[in-house]
């Protein structure tokens, strides 16, 4: 008998002891999870992790059922301690989620260039009044009005007229996207 031989026979071996302890180490796992706050799945993933790591000689163990019993409820009490352990943290914000990368702060600055070459082509009473609303500053409608020369009643009805005759710009430089699934020809033939 060669060395490739006895391996086969022992992973015959440990896919017999597999296919026989799998209802115990479910209905185990299944009962003891719930308890350690554990994924049933999880817990019996842990088990069979368990069983590969045990020396070669020492596979199948002498007493299966007890080993599955003993190693879940081991396995359920790691992760109860761990869950005792961990805390979460107290006063602080999650972390911000990523930016986008790369790709999206390329795009964001294209965006803003795009924006600021269609507020420049505005008329220059629309052009002042946008800047002076998009201000790092955030004026109030009372200082706009006050720097602009304009009555603070105004500046809203000229603002909408401004967003206006940008939105159009802007939608003319923007290509439509692309039509998907079925077109209206579709429709009409399969009525």
């Amino acid at each position: 008998m060669t060395l490739l031989d006895h391996e086969t026979d022992r992973t015959a071996a440990a896919t017999l002891v597999v296919r026989a302890l799998e209802p115990l180490v479910r209905a185990e796992a299944g009962a003891e999870a719930p308890a350690a706050g554990l994924d049933p799945a999880d817990l019996e993933q842990t088990v069979w992790l368990r069983l590969l790591e045990r020396p070669a000689p020492a596979v199948p163990p002498r007493d299966p059922a007890r080993w599955v019993r003993d190693t879940v409820r081991a396995e359920a009490r790691r992760g109860r301690r761990t869950a005792r352990r961990e805390r979460p943290y107290a006063g602080r914000e999650p972390a911000a989620p990523p930016a986008g990368g790369p790709e999206r702060a390329a795009l964001g600055a294209a965006e803003r260039r795009a924006l600021r070459a269609a507020m420049a082509r505005l008329p220059e009473r629309c052009a002042r009044l946008l800047e002076a609303m998009l201000a790092p500053t955030d004026p109030t409608y009372r200082e706009i009005a006050g720097e602009l020369g304009m009555s603070q009643g105004s500046l809203g009805p000229i603002r909408s007229r401004c967003l206006g005759c940008l939105r159009r710009m802007l939608a003319a430089e923007v290509v439509a996207p692309e039509l998907r699934g079925k077109s209206a020809v579709d429709n009409r033939v399969n009525r």
